[in-house]
This record gives C-alpha cells, sequence and structure tokens, in this order.
C-alpha cells in the first residue's frame, strides 16, 4: 500500500540512508510563519526552487511531511542524464521555434548542480560519465542521431560513439550492440545532493520543516499552507510535491501517476573487479520503455536498478525480483552479496512533458518528470523561481501543453497505464 501522506515517514532502508552524511533534522512547524515564498516538498523540486530564490533574497520556508529528499529524490539511480522527457512533444507543440530554448534547457540542470556543488562544497560523489547503450539496431539508429544533432550544436562536452566491437573496452557485458558515451552526463549521490542544497538554502536563511504533512491550502492575496500543527502565510505558494501528494486534485488530479522502480546494490567489489564490469566508471542507461540501468557507486558497489512497474505494488522480495535481471546483463556478479534492496515511486505523465503551471495567480506547481528528475528538477527550480518574480515566459511553454488526465481517479488511471504498458513491452522485445 502507498504511505498514508498524513503519516509521516523516516527514509527507506537505502543504500543512500545508509551513507547520508549530512544527518540534520528539521523542525515540524509549529505556530504561525509569514515569508515570501512557502514551498511545499523538499525533494529536489522544493529544495531547487527554494535554493534559487534564497539566492534571489527572498524569505522561504519549506514544509515536507516526511524528511528531505524522502521520495524519489534520494531514492532513485543517481543518474544525471541531460534532456526533458517528452520534449518532442513540447516542441511539436510550440513549433521548431522553441528547439534551441529547449535545447538550452536540457542541459541547464547539470549547469546548475555542477555550480552548487563547487559553490556549497556539496559531498555527492559527482562524477562526469554516462552511456546510452543499444540493445537493438533501431537503438543504435537513434544514438547515431543524437550524436549527430550533439556535433552540429557543437555540444562543447566529450562525447562518443562505441561501436560493438569496441564494448568490451568499455563494459564487461556482451549484453549490447553499441552505446553512446556523453561525460557531461554522470552520476553522483542524490540524497547527499538534496541534503547538501537543503543546508545550503537554510545558510542563506531559509527554514524547512519537516514531519509536517500539509493538510489544506487556503488562497486568496496571501495563501495560507496549514498543517496540523501550524501554518505559513505567505506571497506566494509552490507545490512541488511529486508522486506522493494529493493536494489541489481538483486541479491536478489524474496528472501524474506513480510508478515503481526498484535498485539493489550489492556489497563493495574489489578494485579489479569493479574494473573489469565498468572501466570508465560510467552510469549506465538501456533506451527500453521497461529499462535496466545501473553503475557504480563511490565505494565500489554496484547499483542495478530497473522493473518499472504501474501496478502500485511493491514486489515482495525486490532483490528476488532485480537480481536476475542483473545476472543476466553481468553474470560474473553471480554469488556477489545483495546489501541494499529498495524502491519507490516516480511520477509519470502519459505525454511525458512535466506538468508545471498555476492553480491560481500566486500559486504554482510543477511535477511529473517521468525519470528525468536528477536534472530537470533544477530547471524547475528556476523556472519557479521566476514565475514567483513575474516572468513567466518559461513556465508558459509547459503549462500550454495539454495533459491528458484519466477523470475516474487515480488508483483506476494507474490500471489503465498499466494496461498500455503492455504494448511498450512488446516494442521492447520486438
Amino acid at each position: 500500500m502507498p504511505p498514508n501522506r498524513y503519516q509521516q515517514q523516516e527514509h527507506c532502508p537505502s543504500y543512500y540512508a545508509a551513507t547520508a552524511n549530512d544527518l540534520s533534522r528539521y523542525p515540524m512547524l509549529n505556530g504561525a510563519r509569514k515569508v515570501d515564498v512557502c514551498v511545499v516538498g523538499a525533494g529536489f523540486s522544493g529544495i531547487a526552487t527554494a535554493l534559487t530564490l534564497a539566492e534571489r533574497g527572498y524569505k522561504v520556508a519549506v514544509v515536507e511531511a516526511n524528511r528531505v529528499g524522502w521520495g524519489a529524490s534520494g531514492r532513485n539511480g543517481g543518474q544525471l542524464i541531460g534532456g526533458i522527457s517528452g520534449e518532442s512533444t513540447l516542441i511539436a507543440h510550440h513549433g521548431e521555434q522553441v528547439a534551441d530554448a529547449v535545447w538550452a534547457m536540457r542541459w541547464r540542470g547539470h549547469d546548475i548542480i555542477h555550480e552548487r556543488v563547487s559553490k556549497y562544497d556539496i559531498q555527492c560523489d559527482l562524477k562526469s560519465g554516462y552511456m546510452d547503450v543499444a540493445i537493438k539496431p533501431r537503438h543504435m539508429r537513434a544514438m547515431e542521431q543524437e550524436y549527430a544533432e550533439l556535433q552540429r550544436r557543437k555540444f562543447p562536452h566529450p562525447c562518443r560513439l562505441v561501436e560493438k566491437h569496441q564494448m568490451s573496452e568499455v563494459l564487461g557485458t556482451d549484453a549490447y550492440i553499441g552505446g553512446l558515451i556523453n561525460h557531461y552526463n554522470g552520476h553522483l549521490h542524490p540524497l547527499n545532493l538534496c541534503k547538501g542544497e537543503a543546508a545550503a538554502a537554510v545558510s542563506l536563511g531559509a527554514e524547512i520543516f519537516e514531519q509536517s504533512p500539509v493538510l489544506d491550502i487556503q488562497h486568496g492575496s496571501t495563501p495560507r499552507v496549514i498543517t496540523a500543527t501550524g501554518h505559513v502565510d505567505a506571497d506566494a505558494v509552490v507545490l512541488a510535491g511529486n508522486a506522493y501528494h494529493a493536494l489541489e486534485r481538483g486541479k491536478l488530479s489524474g496528472l501524474v501517476f506513480p510508478a515503481g522502480s526498484f535498485i539493489v546494490a550489492t556489497e563493495p567489489l574489489d578494485e579489479d573487479f569493479a574494473r573489469q564490469i565498468n572501466p570508465l566508471d560510467l552510469a549506465v542507461c538501456d533506451p527500453n520503455y521497461v529499462l535496466d540501468y545501473f553503475r557504480l557507486s563511490a565505494d565500489r558497489r554496484l547499483l542495478f536498478g530497473g522493473r518499472c512497474n504501474y501496478s502500485g505494488r511493491e514486489p515482495r522480495d525486490i532483490t528476488a525480483s532485480i537480481v536476475p535481471r542483473m545476472l543476466k546483463i553481468l553474470p560474473q556478479l553471480k554469488g556477489k552479496r545483495i546489501d541494499y534492496a529498495w524502491g519507490g515511486n516516480i511520477g509519470i505523465v502519459i505525454n511525458r512533458v512535466p506538468a508545471m503551471g498555476r492553480i491560481s495567480s500566486n500559486v504554482f506547481y510543477t511535477q511529473g518528470y517521468s525519470g528525468h528528475g536528477v536534472n530537470f528538477t533544477h530547471v524547475a527550480g528556476e523556472i519557479m523561481a521566476d514565475a514567483v518574480g513575474g516572468t513567466l515566459e518559461q513556465l508558459d511553454l509547459f503549462e500550454k501543453v495539454r495533459h491528458h488526465r484519466f477523470p475516474l481517479g487515480q488508483a483506476l488511471g494507474s490500471q489503465l497505464v498499466a494496461l498500455g504498458m503492455l504494448y511498450y513491452r512488446l516494442r521492447d522485445w520486438l
């Protein structure tokens, strides 16, 4: 069963929670606060928004139901990948005149993360190097087109196509027929990044309140965000929840559906063994709709994830579900101990375009990154901060895209999406 949004939760027992280097806890909201902006949600979207606003001189309060980075922001695969989910739909809606702006947004999240890691000395194991891998010839053709576009746009970071006969130089598996390496993409410890950015926001005067589920938002010239033990009055509110929140259902119901994704982490691997399976220390992801991804952690554990589902149910045994997929790709890991296994929900939008917009003139929302959250949440933070300040051009790009929703509720909607995914699984197999 999904967690009750009114019941406070601690971090799930993940590798990231076990290796968090900032154990700070923030107080519950008690009593009344008055700020310029109240941000609801302390994942990447909320923390990135709060930090951007704090850097611009706003007085900010963040209200979080559980802990900083509790949801997908602190559980994900840790892959920093350029791009916007649904960007082809975004361009199709607005026309080719927005293509350059969309291309710039593809990489802006990377810029922000690199700048903040350096500026605030955030220890999050940030490394460059990522590889899209091809399973079928059509995958390779798509990567060749992507590489040509990178070249056409004079992409300033190292990239290269890898042919089948070169694969043994970059990965210790024969599961793939080639791939595209991009060294501006990379990987990191997501929970440590989120916690580090939260600490940076607090250092600039932002307040963070954990274990404070929001019960209601009263709209008006000064919206009020209400919890069980207090409230925040603000000039503007940003809703930065994703797969777990259920606020403003009249406007947001049916836009975003939770999709489960699950990860295991092996015991630490010795240096020679790790070099055999991933000599370039790349994050790796295949292009299937029901995809697999893996990378090495800073202490050389193999983190392997996938098995995305839309049923709303966690596998009875995550290890038993994921390890056979891992061994199919990297059979040399047979016998290695699994030290951690965890999962959680990511927010999926039917047309894959992030759901961003306004509920009223001073209440904004951002959610639904469909697997591109590490990068794009940081872009969304800037877009939200711009919108609060009255600059709406980038928000309009997303708000004007028509989204499909299921009017009969999220539970039924998720099952219909699950049926739709059978089509995409067939496409993966063909």
